[in-house]
């Protein structure tokens, strides 16, 4: 298997329902707004500004950015630790025990997907047990990033497993896919012929991120139709 992700940009509004979706379901903390400006916002899911056209015929849209997970992870190489690696499903994953946030990751990712938790993440009155139980909270002085929501993976597996029958594609969607209100995110296995991602990600409209950079990242995008 080799999960990866397909963004339409045909699709896509720019709504950011992907970016609340994915706060919620890994239980990233929310920074206040002087942490903010000081580039510490702590997100495993953003939306980038991209602005095309001159004025007065300037375009401005917004579009997913989660990890690429690529399969040329430049992060893993040079993590001193092994707290950042890529396991057999490609997925590029964080040990947040063994992270000694010495922030080499961050600096060697060209993606800019990777957050430093500056502080012990804290939640308003209330909001504390509302987080979500399968996913554990970073503590302070780590690297964390997108998961492509693994700890569904793992429940997956095992509903499968317990009921004697191989991993069909609906068992495991990331929140991301399973919130975008327009269908836009499509997740899946790659090397799956049976599987939408894979089909879309051969689609003439496919690009990557920094191609040229020879990351190969799983996070494809389907540019626009004028």
């Amino acid at each position: 298997m080799k999960w990866g992700m397909v963004i339409d940009l045909q699709k896509c509004t720019g709504c950011g329902e992907c970016v609340a979706a994915c706060k919620l379901e890994n239980n990233v903390a929310i920074v206040e707004p002087k942490e903010s400006e000081m580039g510490r916002t702590m997100l495993w899911m953003d939306m980038l500004t991209m602005y095309e056209g001159e004025y007065p015929r300037l375009r401005v849209r917004q579009f997913p950015r989660p990890c690429m997970h690529c399969d040329h992870p430049p992060c893993t190489k040079v993590c001193p630790v092994r707290a950042t690696y890529k396991n057999e499903e490609g997925i590029v994953a964080q040990i947040y025990p063994q992270c000694i946030g010495c922030r080499y990751c961050m600096a060697a990712c060209p993606y800019t997907v990777k957050s430093f938790n500056w502080y012990k993440p804290e939640w308003a009155p209330g909001i504390r047990e509302t987080t979500n139980p399968d996913v554990s909270v970073r503590p302070a002085g780590v690297v964390e990033k997108c998961t492509f929501c693994v700890h569904r993976l793992q429940k997956a597996k095992e509903q499968a497993k317990s009921e004697g029958r191989t991993l069909r594609e609906d068992d495991f969607q990331t929140a991301c896919a399973e919130s975008c209100p327009a269908g836009a995110i499509v997740f899946g296995d790659l090397d799956n012929t049976g599987h939408r991602v894979s089909s879309l990600s051969h689609s003439p409209r496919a690009t990557r991120l920094l191609e040229d950079l020879g990351t190969e990242p799983k996070v494809i995008y389907l540019k626009e139709v004028d």
